[in-house]
Formats: structure tokens, sequence, C-alpha cells
């Protein structure tokens, strides 16, 4: 199996993961912040498809789907146009409110896109520098791969917020 299968096969399992977390969650429940202070699943969710936009449409060199597509108009969270939640304090996290469809719709738009960038591809791509200002630098394999861990540990957060009971 290539690589950009293996690739792609773990960033549909973010968004059916994301999708199953979402099922049957109202707007409320999305935004519920656990002990009045944890991250929501919206925010989750929202943060992970923000950093996976980020970080492919850089590699890919293309605009990030949050504003060519008009996600950030969509989502109308008062943030700025970048703010991909890193730092958020929590007034900021607290402004990441959306529905399960919407939350879904950017993920699997952003999914598709970084799907479509994978199939460019050849092996050797995996092995060139992305970013010097690591030691060692940074190949586009360890990258893509980092992206897919931060998708995969913040969809599983999102899944351990819904089994919580709701104070």
């Amino acid at each position: 199996m290539s690589t950009a299968r293996l690739l792609t096969d773990a960033f549909d399992r973010v968004v059916e993961s994301a999708t199953d977390v979402v099922t049957g969650l109202d707007r409320e429940r999305l935004a519920h912040r656990p002990a009045g202070r944890g991250n929501s699943i919206a925010w989750l969710l929202w943060h992970l498809t923000r950093v996976q936009d980020d970080h492919v449409s850089d590699l890919a060199g293309q605009r990030q789907l949050w504003l060519s597509d008009g996600w950030f108009d969509r989502f109308d969270l008062g943030l700025p146009p970048d703010d991909t939640g890193y730092g958020h304090s929590f007034e900021e996290a607290s402004r990441v409110v959306a529905d399960a469809p919407l939350l879904v719709g950017y993920l699997t738009a952003v999914t598709d896109a970084t799907k479509a960038y994978l199939a460019t591809l050849t092996e050797t791509d995996y092995d060139r520098v992305v970013d010097r200002s690591w030691d060692p630098p940074v190949t586009l394999g360890v990258r893509l791969i980092s992206v897919v861990n931060d998708t995969t540990q913040h969809v599983g957060q999102a899944a351990y917020v819904k089994g919580l009971p709701v104070e």
C-alpha cells in the first residue's frame, strides 16, 4: 500500500470518528465545556480541522478552505481569519459554537482537499524538507504524520468529552 493511501485512510478515519462523535448532539451539547472550563466538542473538532486546513494548504501551496470556500463566514465566530485555536483564552474558546453539520461539513471539505493533495504526491516527495526551523529539519512526511497525530488526538478527546456527564 502506498504512503498516500495509508494517509488517506487515516484522514478518512478522523472524519468517520468525528461524525460518530457529533451524531445526536445539538449545538448546546457541542458547546458544553467540561467542568465549565475544558474544551468543548465543537472547539476540539473546529481546532483539529483548522490545523489540518492550515498545515496541508501550506504544504500544497494553496489558500486555506477556511477563507477560500467561505467557512470563516459560515462559522462567524468573531475570531481573526488566521486563528486556528492555538493559545486560545477561555473567552476565545467559548466563541467556538457550531452545529454538527457545519463542523462535519468543514472537516469533510478539508479532508477532501487533503486527499486531493495526497494524490499528487510521489513516494520520494515525502522526504522533501518543508521546515528547516527544527533540528532535524521537518520533511513533508513527518509534517503529515504530525497532522494525523494532532487530528486523531483531538477527535479522541472529543469522544471522551461526549461520554462525560453534563453537569
